[in-house]
């Protein structure tokens, strides 16, 4: 049994959908006792934590603090994935830009925050192509499509 939190600060309320998405990306990955949370941020909040923890003097869409990267945290059967935090005006801007909806942009942003947690990664051009055929391959799954 997965265990996973959505914090939304009140930036969101229209998420319900994000449930199906997230227990489709865990189904795929065949992740079973976990735990992990997604928390909903301003452009002031991710700003911050991209230029604490990566440096990088910016917003961005979304941020996942993988626990797996550095050390083993399985405690007692149950993987510690980490936290995936998410730009809600970012996302509302970048749906805008790709003129898809906010749903689409929304689980897009989840399912790559969730597969960053399950150790996927899209530094080199094979593996950015497995990751985002991956994170597509879910998505047309839970009929959403750009």
């Amino acid at each position: 049994m997965n265990n996973y939190e959505i914090t939304d600060n009140d930036l969101y309320k229209d998420y319900d959908y994000l449930y199906s998405v997230i227990d489709r990306t865990l189904e795929h990955e065949k992740v079973e006792n976990a735990i992990f949370s997604i928390i909903f941020v301003t452009n002031e909040e991710i700003h911050e934590i991209n230029k604490e923890y990566r440096g990088i003097d910016r917003v961005t869409d979304v941020i996942s603090f993988a626990l797996e990267d550095s050390v083993d945290k399985n405690y007692n059967g149950i993987r510690v994935l980490g936290d995936i935090y998410i730009c809600i005006p970012r996302m509302k801007e970048q749906a805008n830009e790709y003129g898809h909806s906010e749903k689409r942009e929304l689980s897009f942003l989840t399912v790559h925050g969730l597969l960053h947690l399950l150790g996927y990664d899209h530094m080199e051009h094979d593996d950015e192509v497995k990751m985002f055929s991956l994170q597509e391959e879910i998505l047309n799954e839970e009929n959403i499509k750009r």
